[in-house]
């Protein structure tokens, strides 16, 4: 077999979205002649732990680890938090609004942790790496950002020793959302885009998840690019639990930040249920996950605390477990300029467990697009109050008159599943290492 180094921070036990990516396509690489080789942080700060992800790691994998020096420890220290908060989603959730130490914090980290707060673990990955290949079969690389420091590894890598590059973003780097939150001096922003340009100039091929920021990535410098939606793994969804109608319940896993604060949402279940005492009585609204202090602010200035249950982070298995027993799967998408190409995981984790998804962002949106040619939900803009409105009445008639409450998408979903998309990336490795 040929065999790839993937360079990733985020590896089980971490928890999160963020480690399926690599995992994932560590899980099926070798049914495509390529064998996967780890290298990740020794002692990194994830913000969960997730101990269930450890049985997709594919058996006798050699896995390479180096130390990594993270600020977050003097973080927390600084700003007054304890030991174990996740501190990690800074830029989308906190718990109440950030303080003058918060502010200082973030500007040290825009200007001094570049490309971000893994900066530390670059100069003695690259050197570790560099000598590795020289004594090792290695016939490709393959690494997964944010962190970007993932991707300046294998810059230098590909610069030391030649070796092809296949880059990966989950979400683009001076492009991504909160990029425009960090407090940077033109220094620091203008070192950021210089790496950036760095990086495209020495890969040989550049994946990202979804169609519009393949082309926003274009339009900035990138090469040779190509889409590689997040997708879902079809093992992870054998054994859930089946539906109970008990309950109408709307669930969201995962980050509901500042930026997707769903206010208008929320009004309209006031107003429904000011209407309709059944449709109350039914109601039940899930939010797994981190939930940023505006977003609960929002629904209990209209005493729908009654109707919302915040769970917080619950393990993956959990999670997949609340989505598979709900009614509708809620997916606000992020009020950023990057909202037409932003894809998040969760959607496909959503389409995997037939469930209608109600989004709320731009209908032609990539996601809006997803879900229209999947007929697996509806895309309705964020203050469309009697969009919003009509579409859960709709939602809520059709449970009322179903057993199942399932949608028909099989059929539309198997270019999204992991094997096929990790057969694509093994297609990529195999043409920049036969150059």
């Amino acid at each position: 077999m040929k065999k790839v180094l993937i360079i990733t921070y985020y590896w089980p036990p971490s928890g999160g979205i963020g480690v399926l990516r690599c995992l994932k396509m560590a899980k099926y690489l070798r049914n495509f002649g390529w064998e996967p080789i780890i290298f990740t942080a020794e002692n990194p700060h994830y913000p969960t732990i997730d101990e269930s992800n450890n049985k997709d790691i594919p058996e006798n994998i050699t896995v390479l680890k180096q130390k990594i020096w993270e600020p977050y420890t003097i973080y927390k220290m600084v700003t007054g938090q304890k030991k174990d908060a996740n501190v990690n989603n800074v830029f989308y959730t906190q718990d109440e609004k950030s303080g003058f130490l918060h502010k200082l914090s973030v500007w040290i980290r825009s200007n001094f942790f570049i490309p971000d707060a893994r900066a530390m673990w670059i100069k003695p990955s690259v050197k570790f790496l560099t000598d590795y290949i020289k004594n090792n079969q290695i016939d490709a690389i393959l690494t997964d950002g944010p962190p970007h420091t993932n991707t300046r590894i294998a810059t230098l890598l590909k610069k030391n020793t030649g070796t092809p590059w296949l880059s990966d973003y989950q979400d683009p780097w001076t492009q991504v959302d909160y990029y425009q939150l960090l407090r940077l001096t033109k220094w620091a922003d203008k070192k950021h885009r210089r790496l950036e340009q760095e990086a495209f100039k020495y890969a040989d091929k550049v994946t990202i998840v979804s169609p519009t920021w393949k082309k926003e990535l274009e339009d900035i410098g990138a090469k040779n690019v190509s889409v590689i939606y997040w997708g879902f793994d079809t093992d992870d969804y054998g054994n859930l639990p089946n539906y109970k109608k008990d309950k109408f319940t709307i669930s969201h896993i995962g980050i509901l930040g500042y930026d997707r604060k769903p206010e208008t949402f929320f009004k309209v279940i006031k107003k429904l249920c000011e209407e309709n005492d059944e449709f109350k009585n039914d109601l039940e609204i899930k939010l797994v996950g981190q939930v940023d202090f505006s977003v609960k602010e929002s629904y209990e200035d209209l005493n729908l605390n009654e109707v919302v249950n915040v769970v917080g982070y619950v393990p993956r298995k959990e999670a997949l477990n609340t989505i598979a027993q709900s009614s509708v799967l809620f997916l606000p998408l992020n009020k950023q300029d990057n909202v037409m190409g932003r894809i998040p995981g969760k959607l496909f984790e959503y389409l995997a467990v037939k469930k209608y998804i109600l989004c709320l962002g731009p209908p032609q949106s990539d996601v809006g697009k997803i879900l229209e040619k999947t007929k697996s939900g509806y895309t309705k803009n964020y203050e469309d109050f009697e969009g919003i409105k009509q579409t859960l009445l709709k939602m809520y008639q059709h449970w009322k008159q179903s057993e199942t409450f399932e949608v028909d998408n099989t059929s539309n979903l198997n270019e999204y599943t992991s094997y096929n998309l990790t057969k694509k990336i093994a297609g990529y490795l195999d043409e920049i290492s036969n150059k």
